[in-house]
């Protein structure tokens, strides 16, 4: 299939199509105070309108920036949207993102405008505002306890809209035919783990390219619904709640917030869910405190059926099912599975997807036995989340399945993995040197390793940066030994360490919910998390975790020490990237004594 096929449509362009095509089906849902608010497809465009023609009374114009910096909620779409409208740039900021990463971004960025929340995001950036040459103006979308809206660079989201309304002689549907695809929608900026981030320029055509593929994958359908959690600038959720959901036209629910997120995804019960590893270990170990509490005949019979699940499993991945196997998961169904997908709010789930890290493959087998339907895929920003996904009829445990269709995948010489397709951004911007060593050739340079099987299955086996060459001269892969460890409910975060050395030793963050209600259960009484972290019995818990991973792996893999962490890791103390993922070297360094105290 030639992308030539399809019709040069941007998203601004889609918007207005659905406005006229279904103006009153439901676009969007917003929960506040516990209540769902819908929003239209026309009510979705006409804010899209006003915030467009208020940011273009602000001075937005082509080639301009405007940063976004908030949970996710229907305004940040809103603006989104607007100023891809205006063939200007959106810009999104992590919410969790400490001031100084805000200052960076905003500055690295160039940010002209710049919307907020609320009072706390906020004050991120009036800290930093007499150092930013380039922002004019700040939009408030939650004003509630701001005390700067006397000045006149500050203004509240109510207040853009109105000065929107008031605009005339400029047509939206002009405007998104003056829209060149070739042109950057949103610059997306990287995780950051080893530096600053760097912002990867997304185009037009790069996110219309991402809506296509994935509806080849998926077939949406008008009436499928999503959850929209992970952080909008992150580009995976970008591509769902925006790009996808523009260009085919399903419903995104928005929750309450970060904290109501299991209560938000029982009563959503979406089509369609992304879970990123951490994500799906969290459900892992709901279930497992649910079990430990629940009574002995409950819990025989929960796991009972959660054994003969990964049994039907088994036989399904060696396509050896049969029909007495369908009757006998019905039976499971009645008993287990059906409860439990309601609870882990996957009842009505047609795809789910695990992306945007590895995970360990007794995740996925968990998920798949109770009935989840999973498939792991590969992509990342640069290649506006598009590169690879497990075949729905070829389903293979830790492989990240075949290239997409459009796209390319291929092994360098030295085990990177290469990936080629209209997605493929258009560069770093203000970096140069960072596009020219990334793109060669067409081919987008990953910066991770692994290898196709003769079936063709992409097996992802480590960030290139991360691998560990101890001083035995052996390559291991850290991500693989820690995905085994992290499969256990109490553990939250594993970082291997062994780079130059003579043995694997690893620091470790227990799970505080699950381990809590452990010692809790066990009467060993504590105060803090660190106190919990400190105790010996705690100690003895996941030694045993770190024996049993090691059983899977040969010697020379295996964890000969390991230290618990006594904080919690957190993105705003720059421990964890805004994605999750652990900052090696910031842990290493904040952390050394720990570490050399293990060697």
């Amino acid at each position: 299939m030639d992308l030539a096929e399809n019709e040069l449509i941007n998203l601004p362009a889609k918007l207005l199509e659905h406005s006229q095509t279904r103006p009153n089906d439901v676009a969007m849902r917003h929960k506040r105070l516990g209540i769902w608010k819908e929003f239209t497809w026309e009510e979705y465009l006409n804010k899209v309108v006003s915030v467009s023609l208020g940011f273009y009374e602000l001075g937005v114009r082509e080639g301009d920036k405007v940063a976004i910096h908030s949970e996710n909620r229907p305004e940040w779409v809103f603006a989104d949207l607007a100023a891809q409208t205006l063939g200007s740039v959106s810009v999104g900021i992590y919410p969790t993102s400490p001031a100084s990463e805000v200052e960076y971004l905003l500055s690295h960025s160039e940010a002209s405008v710049l919307v907020v929340e609320d009072e706390e995001q906020l004050d991120k950036a009036l800290d930093a505002w007499d150092r930013l040459e380039k922002l004019q103006k700040i939009v408030v979308i939650d004003p509630r306890g701001v005390k700067e809206l006397n000045d006149p660079r500050i203004i509240t989201f109510e207040d853009l809209l109105d000065l929107g309304d008031l605009v005339v002689g400029k047509s939206f549907e002009e405007m998104t035919k003056t829209i060149t695809s070739s042109e950057t929608a949103i610059i997306v900026y990287t995780s950051g783990t080893t530096g600053p981030p760097k912002g990867a320029m997304i185009t037009h055509e790069n996110l219309r390219f991402a809506a296509i593929t994935w509806g080849l994958v998926y077939e949406y359908r008008k009436n499928d619904e999503v959850l929209s959690y992970l952080p909008l600038c992150h580009v995976a959720e970008r591509v769902i709640s925006v790009a996808n959901a523009v260009y085919h036209g399903y419903v995104v629910n928005f929750g309450e917030d970060t904290n109501s997120f299991t209560e938000d995804l029982r009563e959503v019960q979406p089509t369609f869910f992304l879970g990123v590893p951490r994500v799906w270990e969290k459900m892992l170990a709901a279930v497992q405190i649910r079990s430990n509490d629940a009574t002995w005949l409950k819990r025989s019979l929960f796991n009972f059926w959660i054994k003969q699940g990964g049994l039907l499993l088994q036989r399904r991945l060696k396509n050896k099912s049969t029909f007495i196997d369908s009757i006998w998961f019905g039976i499971g169904w009645l008993f287990v599975f059906r409860s439990l997908k309601k609870r882990l709010g996957m009842m009505r789930v047609r795809e789910a997807l695990s992306g945007a890290a590895p995970i360990a493959p007794q995740v996925l087998e968990f998920l798949m036995s109770v009935g989840v339907p999973v498939r792991e895929g590969y992509g990342m920003t640069e290649n506006t989340a598009v590169a690879t996904i497990v075949p729905a009829d070829e389903l293979y445990l830790g492989s990240v399945g075949k290239a997409l269709p459009l796209s390319e995948v291929r092994i360098a010489e030295d085990g990177e993995i290469l990936t080629r397709s209209d997605g493929t951004f258009k560069g770093y911007f203000k970096n140069l040197e960072a596009t020219k060593e990334t793109i060669i050739d067409g081919w987008l340079h990953t910066g991770d390793v692994g290898r196709i099987d003769e079936f063709g299955h992409l097996w992802i086996t480590d960030r290139k940066k991360d691998i560990i060459i101890t001083a035995g001269g052996k390559n291991l892969s850290p991500s693989e030994i820690e995905n085994r460890i992290k499969i256990s409910p109490y553990v939250r975060e594993a970082m291997v360490i062994g780079d130059k050395r003579k043995y694997l030793t690893a620091l470790i963050g227990i799970e505080s919910d699950t381990v809590g209600d452990w010692a809790t259960r066990k009467g060993i009484p504590y105060t803090t998390y660190e106190d919990l972290s400190s105790k010996d019995e705690v100690n003895e818990l996941v030694s045993m975790i770190i024996n049993d991973a090691n059983k899977d792996f040969a010697q020379v893999e295996t964890v000969k020490y390991f230290k618990l962490i006594p904080l919690e890791l957190d993105h705003e103390d720059g421990q964890l990237t805004a994605t999750q993922k652990v900052k090696r070297a910031a842990i290493t360094e904040q952390f050394a004594e720990l570490i050399e105290s293990m060697y």
